[in-house]
């Protein structure tokens, strides 16, 4: 009841905004005024202010948001994980099994960890082909122009 007294007075004190308004001959601003005004007393008609005022006062509404405001932390939750740990689940099965496979070498002759005390062997520099893959000389020129 108060609510719907609050709407009436807020619509009658818009129109009355609006009149003063076209009063100014200010005809657009009036007419958008009025329209602002009118949309709290077409609520009130429509009978969703009195839902409105139900389901605040209601437990089983608050708890229905809260229950909402659960899954949605839940789905945020999830989809947070997801993106973290790389992938779709079926991308990381694919992962798995390809892991499985590599896992421990079946000709294995000696742990792994047995030799630290020889020093790692450096890779062969790989030979130069006759003809260069890229040629890099503009860049260069560039670099050189400006100090680099």
């Amino acid at each position: 009841m108060i609510a719907e007294t609050v709407c009436s007075a807020v619509s009658a004190a818009g129109l009355g905004i609006a009149a003063v308004t076209a009063y100014r001959k200010r005809f657009l601003a009036a007419a958008r005024i009025g329209a602002y005004a009118l949309v709290p007393i077409g609520l009130v008609m429509t009978g969703v202010v009195g839902w409105a005022a139900d389901t605040a006062f209601s437990v089983k509404a608050w708890a229905g948001i809260g229950v909402l405001g659960v899954a949605w932390l839940l789905f945020m939750t999830t989809r947070a994980v997801e993106r973290r740990s790389g992938g779709t689940r079926k991308e990381r099965k694919a992962a798995e099994r390809a892991a499985q496979g590599d896992a421990v070498a079946p000709t294995a002759s000696a742990p792994s960890l047995g030799q630290g005390s020889r020093p790692a062997a450096r890779p062969a520099a790989q030979p130069k082909s006759a003809a260069p893959a890229e040629d890099f000389s503009d860049i260069e020129a560039i670099l050189k122009k400006h100090g680099i």
